[in-house]
């Protein structure tokens, strides 16, 4: 690539951009694959921004995993009942996101969920569905009015002894957003961060419009009728129960808990959401899986710059619906 730039009337230099070569990395993070695609002059330089990315993500599921005893976020649940506790600036800025997306979903997105999840998982190693009594002692700590943020002292505490945050709707997106911060801030704007269905994407490739991007049907192996897409500078998010689903007592349940009644999603759904970034696109992706296509819609039709692709399966027959802005 060549540039020529005039100096003078009478005097001209020409500056040559380094070609640019793809690279591709993978590493294990948040239960989940993580991809870092990007182009850079040399493997050193792609090595050296790719390791960068991932030191982030890293950090952040130390701070964010509920997996993890010693996360903050664990910590969080078992040292701020009653009082205020601070917290880091990427935990308060989950949780305000999250406590914002809860009151615009009317809780259908719920950051406390974590009782709830917790249940659910047993249930599904098990196979066996909670009793009504464990659902009842899970949904009443399962809130997120139960947890009170102070933006001015960077605090967070919550009402109640045995609550538990689940940041699994909103972290990876999160992780994929600050890793691509981090590319960006070493000079690397064409690239691409993918955890897991949340893919944050920076400036189309050289000589393309945008990332070719593939979209998730709703059966393992399938795409979605408008797959791929183009698309560049914004987050993309597919969620669903293709993979990830149970089946107790002849009622398919997702892995999605429905916070209104504790248990996994039923029925045979997929969700891709486009924002402006992979964390609301992440968020926005499971609230529309919990309030179901007529209400997840609206949602969607009634947040600006915001797109999503519905794929549901009922008696067999397969349908798909777009939202207004939806332009693939």
């Amino acid at each position: 690539m060549v540039s020529v730039f005039s100096v003078s009337p009478w005097l001209a230099y020409v500056v040559t951009a380094p070609d640019l070569t793809r690279f591709e990395f993978t590493q294990p993070h948040m239960g989940t694959t993580a991809r870092v695609v990007l182009y850079e002059p040399t493997q050193h330089d792609a090595e050296r921004a790719a390791a960068a990315a991932f030191a982030r993500i890293a950090a952040l599921d130390a701070t964010l995993s509920d997996y993890r005893a010693d996360s903050e976020i664990s910590r969080l649940t078992r040292n701020a009942v009653g009082r205020p506790v601070a917290v880091s600036r990427d935990l308060f800025c989950v949780l305000d996101a999250a406590q914002g997306m809860a009151v615009r979903t009317g809780g259908a997105f719920d950051i406390a969920v974590g009782p709830l999840s917790q249940l659910w998982r047993r249930a599904r190693r098990q196979i066996e569905l909670p009793s009504p009594t464990e659902l009842a002692v899970a949904r009443g700590l399962s809130q997120h009015t139960l947890l009170t943020l102070d933006p001015k002292a960077q605090t967070a505490s919550v009402a109640r002894a045995g609550m538990r945050l689940d940041a699994g709707g909103i972290a990876k997106g999160f992780a994929a957003d600050e890793a691509l911060v981090v590319l960006r801030g070493l000079g690397v704007n064409q690239a691409l961060v993918a955890i897991g269905g949340d893919l944050a994407l920076g400036d189309a490739p050289p000589d393309h419009t945008g990332w070719r991007v593939a979209l998730a049907g709703l059966r393992p192996s399938a795409t979605a009728p408008a797959s791929p897409i183009l698309a560049h500078n914004v987050g993309i998010s597919t969620s669903g129960d293709a993979e990830q689903w149970v089946e107790i007592s002849g009622q398919r349940y997702s892995h999605i808990v429905d916070p209104n009644t504790g248990l996994g999603l039923t029925g045979h759904q997929s969700v891709t959401v486009v924002a402006g970034d992979a964390m609301t696109s992440d968020m926005l992706a499971t609230a529309v899986n919990v309030l179901g296509p007529d209400d997840g819609m609206a949602l969607v039709d009634g947040t600006p710059g915001v797109a999503a692709l519905v794929g549901t399966i009922s008696h067999g027959q397969e349908s798909w619906r777009r939202s207004r802005a939806w332009r693939w």
